[in-house]
């Protein structure tokens, strides 16, 4: 065999060998959702729910295209897809399992169920039933699987505000070569700038791992605790959250919808931000007083502010926030452009585990509402 033979050889192994090992790593595991997403397995084991069964009746929303075929993907298991809740009524006193729907009347009419999977990020659709509440029946849901996207989107707001560019997009119709815009109050660089972010759960964190690589200061706020990451430099409790604004720059909401938090960013706590700060929710748009926040751009305590959600939702379209030029509003899409087909392996990963009679990954405690 020649010399050039043999290279080329050489070269061809290397390139198998590199491509079998970028399909290896594209591979769907379970590790991979807890090391990159921050996925956690839950504390209830299912063979100890009153109504668990190792061959479950699984109703399955069929709005939801990743949630097909499940049949064929997990033996087992006794498939109903149905297109509506009503028709999910129909089938309810044999369900043990619930993909996709989490209605009031029809967790009523599943006397045998133990497990709701919710297809969000947040339960507060989700009534707290009796049952719910005893946990008697499990709850999980989608959460931290599109927290990269939604953190970068966080992060787009705030840089887009940061540089004045809603001004500047509102000046291109025209035509017009508006540099004065550039002297309006607001721009700057992040690098050195303090950013909190209250809520310091998947998305949240996602936000402060992006936010200290742009050579930011990390605050946060947790409910659980005080430890977080390196990246973030302080954690602190609710309760801190109006000392805590009084120093950032930038304030990420990226809290869920509860009872301690609806209404939470009202104008008590406005009058507590820098003056000067951005505001971006990604959260929940019930945990901000909507008024109140108008009346904080428009007074000037708040910059402007980026808004992924909003209460109510949709906003009107002739709320006075669409047309400030300091504010980005987008319809709730922040979650848009992850890899859905986390979706469906957490459903079938989910599954097995249901069947097997183990704990579950994305638990939720209906009580807290996380």
């Amino acid at each position: 065999m020649s010399k050039n033979m043999k290279l080329t050889l050489s070269v061809l192994t290397v390139i198998f060998w590199l491509a079998s090992a970028s399909a290896a790593d594209d591979g769907w595991t379970v590790e991979r959702l807890q090391d990159e997403l921050g996925v956690q397995t839950g504390w209830t084991v299912a063979s100890e729910l009153p109504a668990w069964s190792s061959n479950p009746t699984v109703l399955v929303s069929l709005e939801k295209p990743y949630a097909a075929g499940l049949n064929e993907a997990v033996p087992g298991i006794d498939v109903i897809e149905v297109s509506s809740v009503s028709e999910a009524m129909l089938h309810a006193p044999r369900a043990n399992v619930i993909l996709g729907m989490c209605d009031a009347e029809l967790l009523e009419a599943a006397p045998n169920l133990s497990w709701v999977f919710v297809f969000h990020a947040g339960v507060e659709s989700c009534p707290l039933t009796e049952r719910l509440a005893r946990r008697d029946v499990m709850v999980t849901n989608f959460q931290k699987l599109a927290s990269p996207a939604i953190g970068e989107h966080a992060i787009a707001m705030m840089l887009a505000l940061g540089r004045g560019l809603p001004r500047f997009k509102q000046a291109m119709p025209a035509g017009a070569w508006r540099r004065d815009l550039a002297s309006e109050p607001g721009m700057q660089v992040v690098a050195g700038r303090t950013i909190l972010v209250a809520g310091l759960g998947g998305i949240g964190q996602q936000v402060a791992r992006r936010a200290k690589a742009l050579g930011m200061q990390v605050l946060a706020t947790r409910n659980s605790s005080r430890e977080g990451p390196t990246y973030v430099d302080y954690v602190g409790l609710p309760h801190e959250l109006p000392e805590l604004v009084e120093r950032a720059d930038v304030v990420v909401n990226a809290l869920p919808l509860t009872g301690a938090t609806k209404g939470l960013f009202d104008a008590a706590l406005f009058a507590d931000f820098k003056e000067g700060a951005y505001l971006i929710n990604i959260g929940r748009g019930g945990t901000i007083v909507t008024d109140d926040l108008h009346e904080a751009l428009t007074s000037g305590r708040l910059a402007g502010a980026g808004l992924d959600v909003t209460d109510p939702e949709p906003l009107p379209p002739d709320h006075p926030l669409w047309q400030m030029p300091n504010v980005i509003i987008t319809p709730h899409i922040s979650a848009r452009g992850f890899d859905r087909e986390w979706l469906r392996f957490i459903i079938e990963e989910n599954l097995r585990r249901y069947v097997a009679g183990e704990t579950l990954l994305n638990e939720v405690d209906p009580a807290r509402g996380y």
